[in-house]
């Protein structure tokens, strides 16, 4: 009689795509266990008593039985079987319904061939430990736009995470430059977890002066300070029970960063001028668009603290950096701005899509909202055209790509700066000096064919303050 050892693990991709089908078939096939390919999900099931599989590779979308129905059918037969689902069609709600039926893993397509590998092989290993799955939690539907918009691989990957971390009480550190949508995904966070029915409270760290700062965030009593008429309660405890979201923490004060931690480490604090303790319960989501482990370096924010918040990280990716979302985000914003006006939609003209899609958006989604709202009020037709923008996007922006096209740099420079403080933000200078010196780094690089000391002669460095600056920049990659 077989053990379980000597029997070889099945390993099922079911996908309608011939083409996926065959191309995960051969990555595998030199593999030490057998792959077994269907194109229906009726066929695999029909096949799962004869010859039930130890790991299942499933698409979402396909014609007679979509992949989670299909995951859920082969949990009923064995809840211990891994399911990891692929999609073409990434959105935050299947990523949240496939780790929340119980998935292994998400998969979005297009996918490196090197990890859908690994994710089998991680997914054969807890099948044949005996790894227990995940219990089943039930998808919210309450108030729950999930809205956030995005097909490109940067986006696929902050729906994963969201996905995987939706139901965990942990605290979470988003990173992004500012307007990519950092508190979006911080209220997605909240309306996914535990706490939704709970209070979503927000607060922006560097909005608020350094001596109302500390009674922001804890309260005061009467009498406190000059001014402290009654008694306040503070944003920890507007949000006991639910989330608060601290934006720009990167800012915080270090003295208000010792309290913060004490906060998150014992529950309690005092409000400014009391002698009670305040218990709490709050899930933080802290955000910024700073790099921390510099801050850190600079002794500009406590190391410790850094670790408490940094149980998980989100990078939210600029808009620069995903622009097949460009069209995507113009049209859902066009809409939803004839809505609030009250007007007409306007439709673009797929010239203006392409011309907008290869602007570098320095303020990101929130630079484009305000197009869309600006096109909604002032586009004189239903077709908006080129003719139609607003004069600053107008000037050509392909020099600033094609070193050909002109000596003179200065003008593009210019124009990006212009954008850059119309689009509402701060730190010019610095934003500008992280771009300059990716740039100059990343052709020294190719241009060494990755040898660092090489590249760092070449930009009049050391190999030290080369691999320092890749360090600062997240170029490690």
């Amino acid at each position: 009689m077989n053990t379980d050892q000597d029997i070889m693990p099945i390993v099922w991709i079911v996908d309608d795509d011939a083409s996926i089908r065959w191309v995960l078939e051969t990555a595998l096939e030199d593999k030490p266990y057998e792959v077994k390919v269907f194109e229906s999900p009726l066929l695999a099931l029909s096949d799962f008593e004869k010859n039930p599989p130890t790991v299942v590779v499933s698409d979402v979308r396909m014609p007679d039985m979509d992949g989670l129905t299909f995951m859920e059918a082969i949990h009923e037969r064995n809840k211990k079987i891994p399911v990891i689902i692929m999609t073409a069609h990434a959105d935050l709600t299947t990523a949240v319904k496939s780790f929340q039926s119980k998935a292994f893993e998400y998969l979005p397509k297009p996918f490196d061939i090197d990890d859908a590998i690994g994710l089998v092989e991680r997914a054969l290993k807890r099948s044949l430990s005996g790894g227990v799955s995940r219990a089943k939690r039930k998808l919210k539907t309450g108030k729950q736009p999930l809205n956030i918009i995005g097909a490109a691989p940067a986006m696929q990957e902050v729906f994963r995470i969201l996905g995987r971390v939706s139901q965990l009480d942990v605290t979470v550190l988003i990173n992004g430059e500012t307007g990519t949508g950092k508190e979006l995904v911080a209220q997605a966070l909240h309306e996914l977890s535990p706490r939704a029915e709970a209070p979503f409270v927000a607060l922006n760290t560097a909005a608020i002066p350094r001596d109302l700062l500390e009674s922001e965030l804890f309260g005061h009593e009467k009498g406190s300070f000059t001014g402290a008429h009654s008694q306040r309660i503070g944003r920890f405890e507007e949000a006991d029970g639910g989330t608060l979201f601290l934006d720009e923490i990167g800012d915080m004060p270090v003295d208000l960063q010792t309290r913060l931690l004490r906060v998150l480490n014992d529950g309690v604090f005092y409000r400014v001028g009391g002698r009670t303790p305040v218990t709490t319960n709050v899930r933080i989501v802290a955000a910024t668009h700073q790099n921390m482990e510099q801050l850190v370096r600079d002794g500009l924010f406590r190391e410790d603290l850094l670790y408490r918040l940094n149980i998980i990280r989100i990078k939210v990716p600029a808009l620069r950096e995903r622009r097949e979302d460009v069209p995507l985000l113009l049209r859902f914003y066009m809409e939803r701005e004839a809505q609030a006006l009250g007007l007409d939609e306007k439709v673009l003209n797929p010239k203006v899509e392409q011309f907008l899609s290869n602007l570098p958006w320095p303020g990101n989604v929130r630079q484009l909202k305000s197009l869309c709202t600006w096109l909604t009020i002032m586009a004189p037709d239903k077709m908006v055209y080129l003719e139609d923008l607003p004069l600053e996007l107008k000037t050509p922006l392909e020099s600033i790509s094609d070193p050909k096209a002109t000596d003179q740099w200065e003008k593009p420079l210019q124009h990006w700066a212009e954008l850059f403080l119309q689009s509402g933000r701060e730190g010019l200078h610095t934003a500008a000096e992280a771009m300059f010196e990716r740039v100059l780094i990343d052709v020294a690089l190719k241009a060494s064919h990755n040898h660092r000391q090489k590249a760092a002669i070449l930009l009049g460095w050391g190999r030290n303050t080369l691999t320092r600056k890749i360090q600062s920049l997240d170029m490690d990659e």
